[in-house]
């Protein structure tokens, strides 16, 4: 795998939507509001179909949206303190997040998702500190339920399916994507980054339909 490091790297100044972005962002709310949307780790890398840097070959290093980024970590509870299971409840209902944590517990076993859980929060506990580190300000969370779920998802959907690498890019920026991947690496192993990669493409598919955006398509690794 090739080493792409850092889950949530928030880097660079105010958070901006490039124009194709803002193009994208209208398809999914669409597609969630009842429109229409487009709809092994082995030769991938961190969730990224053609192994390199996302499914046309190319990162995302433009600049991230920090709104969505801080606004992701809080959904989650405290920064330092971030839960996926709060997120979801928060991106959805709390009905929704019971659901999908027994859904995934039957496809993965439940050690496979209690390990996904684990290095998911640290993921993002780590990309907020690493940011801090770095100086970057965050605005003040402004983003909340359907309207951050249809954000974060427009930013992960390339090629009509959600890949978590290329949301990971948008909202943080690549490199500290890759810093807080090889610390993933080095703290739980390869195979632990890969496993949340995989659960973390299918979770992300499953909030989509539950939210009405059922064009949107499940990466080919999950």
């Amino acid at each position: 795998m090739i080493r792409i490091r850092s889950i949530a790297a928030l880097a660079a100044a105010a958070a901006m939507l490039t124009a194709p972005a803002l193009a994208k962002t209208t398809v999914v709310a669409d597609a969630m509001n009842g429109g229409s949307m487009g709809s092994s780790m082995m030769g991938m890398e961190h969730g990224f179909p053609t192994g390199q840097k996302g499914p046309d070959g190319i990162a995302y290093t433009g600049k991230p949206d920090l709104q969505a980024a801080i606004s992701l970590v809080t959904a989650g509870g405290a920064p330092g303190h971030f839960s996926i299971t709060t997120a979801i409840a928060a991106l959805s209902t709390p009905a929704i997040a019971t659901a999908e944590v027994a859904k995934l517990t039957k496809q993965y076993g439940a050690t496979k998702v209690g390990q996904f859980v684990t290095v998911q929060n640290y993921a993002v506990d780590d990309a907020v500190k690493t940011a801090l580190a770095a100086g970057v300000k965050f605005p003040s969370p402004m983003l909340h339920g359907k309207v951050l779920a249809v954000k974060v998802t427009t930013y992960g959907v390339e090629g009509g399916a959600y890949y978590e690498g290329v949301m990971l890019d948008h909202i943080v920026t690549h490199a500290i994507h890759e810093t807080v991947m090889a610390d993933i690496d080095a703290k739980y192993g390869k195979g632990e980054d890969a496993n949340y990669h995989r659960i973390a493409d299918q979770a992300h598919y499953d909030l989509a339909q539950a939210l009405g955006a059922t064009s949107v398509g499940l990466a080919a690794y999950h």
